[in-house]
């Protein structure tokens, strides 16, 4: 437990002339729910793709339970315990929830051949039986994602990040587009969810006050640079801070 479980050490990413990201370093703890905030423009989208293994850092190193995965894909990442979210929906919209909280999870079970005889739900339908009881949406589980509305079709992109039950899951502004009536549902469902898995989450997002009241750590970055670390009262008091990001 005193070893973080996620460490970035120095990381950079340049676009041409362009610093994205500037030698940016963090922890995050085993359990912690560790925020990401900043204005358009300053690096945290450069900095979740570079976590993701989507695109590949200029220096620095990503390290997961002290192991460099700098270098490793998504699919890889996922195979070691990374579950993530993006900011635009990854739902199948032809398939019903239930099938796309199975299929989120079936490249964690092994061989090709071992899927192809395993049951028709590949043994994970107690696990998505389970998340669809706790993202109280049973009463939409054999309906096409499709036809579900937004916040809903939100609830089950999220859930489908847990069905491999990830050490680490990484959620890309989870609040989009959500009618603010179902912010304070999302979380409460992610604070269960930490406390029940304590797994670990970083999740970046604009919402500030969805931010302060999730998180148990935040950073800001401004122009691709680390400004402040720290918990929620210690960022709103920080004066840095206001004057160049909060605004107040």
């Amino acid at each position: 437990m005193n070893q973080p479980l996620l460490q970035v050490r120095g990381l950079k990413k340049a676009y041409g002339a362009i610093q994205a990201v500037g030698g940016v370093s963090f922890d995050v703890r085993p359990g912690e729910i560790f925020g990401v905030i900043g204005p358009n423009g300053s690096g945290k989208t450069t900095l979740f793709n570079s976590m993701l293994g989507q695109i590949t850092p200029d220096e620095g190193q990503i390290l997961l339970h002290g192991q460099d995965v700098s270098r490793l894909g998504p699919l890889e990442l996922s195979r070691r315990g990374v579950g993530r979210t993006f900011q635009t929906l990854q739902v199948f919209g032809k398939m019903s929830v239930r099938d796309n909280l199975i299929v989120a999870a079936q490249e964690h079970r092994g061989s090709l051949l071992g899927r192809m005889f395993a049951p028709g739900d590949s043994g994970l339908g107690a696990r998505a039986d389970a998340l669809i009881d706790q993202f109280h949406i049973r009463h939409v589980a054999h309906k096409k994602a499709g036809e579900l509305s937004y916040g809903q079709q939100k609830l089950v992109d999220i859930a489908m990040a847990f069905m491999s039950e990830p050490d680490l899951v990484l959620l890309d502004e989870p609040c989009a587009g959500v009618n603010p009536s179902l912010v304070g549902g999302i979380s409460t469902l992610l604070k269960q969810l930490n406390q029940s898995r304590r797994g670990s989450f970083v999740v970046i997002e604009h919402n500030m006050d969805f931010v302060m009241d999730l998180c148990h750590r935040i950073m800001v970055m401004v122009e691709g640079q680390v400004m402040a670390i720290g918990t929620p009262a210690e960022i709103r008091a920080n004066k840095q801070v206001l004057d160049a990001y909060l605004g107040s």
